[in-house]
């Protein structure tokens, strides 16, 4: 099986945003099936259209992005790789947003590499995360 990359938040808002020519290569260079969001993630988006009055620009941004990537639910398999990952962190005394926690979880749980710009999962790698910083 090919190697797949979920995208944080964070990177798909600026694909959404078609600012950053460099990320755009990039994910063109990678098959549409490698890329995929988790629920959470779209979760997140869905809110920021929201919050913003539901401007014309980012829904049709945000339903290009869904026409290009899965969408991963969350199952049992994530929730039960979420609670590892909260106690484990926590037990380390590393904390992150609830939404962080979930999405890298996913990415664990899917054994997706997980691409960001938040450096702040570069904490979290020993736990079965792979993490790129695009």
């Amino acid at each position: 099986m090919n190697q797949r990359y979920m995208l944080d938040t964070n990177v798909v808002s600026h694909v959404m945003q078609g600012r950053d020519a460099g990320l755009l290569a990039r994910l063109t260079q990678l098959p549409v099936d490698q890329v995929v969001i988790s629920s959470i993630t779209l979760a997140e988006l869905e809110y920021g259209v929201h919050r913003k009055g539901q401007p014309v620009r980012l829904r049709n941004a945000l339903t290009q992005v869904l026409l290009r990537m899965d969408v991963l639910p969350w199952d049992e398999t994530v929730a039960m790789r979420y609670g590892e990952f909260c106690a484990t962190l926590e037990a380390q005394g590393i904390n992150l947003s609830d939404f962080d926690m979930m999405i890298a979880a996913h990415a664990a749980a899917v054994d997706a590499t997980l691409v960001s710009r938040d450096k702040a999962f570069a904490q979290v790698t020993g736990q079965r995360l792979k993490l790129e910083i695009w």
